[in-house]
């Protein structure tokens, strides 16, 4: 695992990636910039998180097999929205995310980038957990994803809070 510097390109990147997701899947899809490549400044593993918004889960599976197509595929431990991933040269690149129109204005991905991207203090915070955990998913004493959870669960609770959301578990994994 490895975290890398901020790269410029990942704003084109997920452009792309959205015109193409929109492209295989609903064109009315609203799609959106999420995780640490969608932070200015911040080092992170070079994978494009995408939130993408469906009508439902019928509106998924009506365009399930033209993302198939194309070479996404279903997989992931999390359990509380769809995620489908694409990898080139067996590297996964691409993480989609898959949220109702219900559930968008509470999507916790989407709030923790929005107040990242307004509270640089919280930047750092998250970059220090983030290597941290690096270092002990490295020494085998912990998954990086772990490592991390307790200051998400920080920043997240005082995000949610600021907009008068109660504090739900970041921890969504199987």
């Amino acid at each position: 695992m490895v975290l890398v510097p901020h790269d410029p390109s990942w704003a084109a990147v997920f452009e792309n990636v959205a015109v193409e997701l929109r492209g295989c899947g609903n064109p009315h899809w609203l799609v959106e910039h999420i995780g640490s490549t969608a932070i200015p400044g911040m080092d992170a593993k070079p994978i494009i998180d995408l939130a993408v918004r469906i009508a439902d889960e019928d509106d998924f599976g009506r365009h399930r097999a033209g993302l198939e197509a194309v070479g996404w595929r279903l997989g992931s431990g999390v359990r509380s929205h769809r995620v489908m991933i694409f990898e080139q040269d067996g590297v996964r690149t691409r993480i989609a995310h898959f949220f109702g129109a219900d559930e968008w204005a509470d999507v916790n991905q989407r709030i923790l980038r929005d107040w990242l991207l307004q509270h640089p203090d919280d930047v750092e915070l998250y970059a220090r957990a983030k290597h941290a955990a690096v270092g002990t998913a490295l020494r085998g004493e912990g998954s990086y994803n772990d490592g991390k959870t307790a200051v998400i669960q920080n920043i997240l609770d005082r995000a949610r809070a600021a907009r008068g959301l109660p504090s739900v578990s970041v921890h969504d994994k199987h």
